[in-house]
């Protein structure tokens, strides 16, 4: 069940309206690293958490604030489109350079939408759900969202660097600072669990007998002309402890060549193939 205020979680304000920044706010709506995808992904997360309680609640919650976000990032948009020409005529009766201006603007604002937000990033295409991620194994789930947040003060940076609107630019300050603590959360989940050595590898819970563990730590140089990169990935304690790192060059592959032989009568193939 959820609740709602009819108040936003922070204020919008725009100072001057630009149709063209509405069309870069809806990134942070519908795009891959917008506030739709985390939303989702904390929700469907918290619907098939297992374990302790605690962990379910805190994915729910934050995937109601995401929703909040959802919601005034909906209005800065529609905020920003007030002004906005919804008619040839009217484009053209303005300045050369207001009309180069809308030129960059989202036709579909006008004509979809009605000056408002849509579910929808900064090219206009719908969100679908494909980064949505919920494996149900908490450890997978945090290292996902973690990075979901990244992405978002990623994005979130960009925009603040994209206007002088400093209504937009203290709207956006909020969702950076927003972003910032639910990375440290996702983060510290992990940690509370045991941190990295305990939890990795992902998932903790396969039997040993079940991994080939001689291929398991060991980095391997598939280049023909460049010498392996070194770094903590390629010598020392592996991050889980059980073994050390090392680097592998020109391996032979093990494998067999693919070779499928002929075709099977009636598989709609040529004579030949058979």
């Amino acid at each position: 069940m959820f609740h709602h205020s009819s108040k936003l979680q922070y204020e919008v304000r725009v100072d001057t309206p630009d149709p063209v920044f509405a069309k870069y706010l809806q990134q942070a709506i519908g795009g891959v690293e917008g506030e739709i995808r985390v939303a989702m992904q904390y929700m469907f997360q918290a619907m098939g958490a297992r374990g302790d309680a605690k962990y379910r609640d805190m994915l729910m919650m934050t995937a109601t604030e995401e929703l909040s976000h959802i919601e005034f990032l909906g209005h800065a948009v529609a905020l920003n489109l007030e002004g906005a020409p919804v008619s040839v005529q009217e484009d053209a009766a303005r300045d050369p350079v207001v009309n180069a201006i809308m030129g960059g603007a989202n036709p579909r604002h006008i004509l979809s939408s009605g000056l408002s937000a849509m579910p929808v990033n900064s090219n206009g295409v719908p969100f679908d759900m494909s980064h949505v991620y919920a494996t149900g194994n908490l450890a997978a789930d945090m290292m996902a969202n973690a990075t979901a947040e990244s992405g978002g003060r990623v994005l979130a940076s960009r925009l603040y660097n994209m206007t002088d609107d400093k209504g937009m630019k203290d709207m956006l300050s909020f969702l950076i600072a927003r972003d910032t603590m639910h990375q440290e959360q996702w983060l510290a989940v992990i940690e509370e669990l045991g941190g990295w050595s305990q939890q990795l590898p992902i998932p903790n819970s396969t039997p040993e007998d079940h991994e080939a563990t001689e291929h398991s730590y060991y980095f391997l140089n598939t280049s023909l002309d460049e010498p392996t990169p070194e770094g903590r990935w390629t010598s020392g304690p592996s991050l889980d402890g059980r073994s050390e790192f090392s680097k592998r060059e020109k391996v032979e592959p093990q494998g067999q060549k693919p070779d499928l032989g002929t075709a099977r009568p009636g598989s709609g193939t040529q004579t030949e193939q058979q």
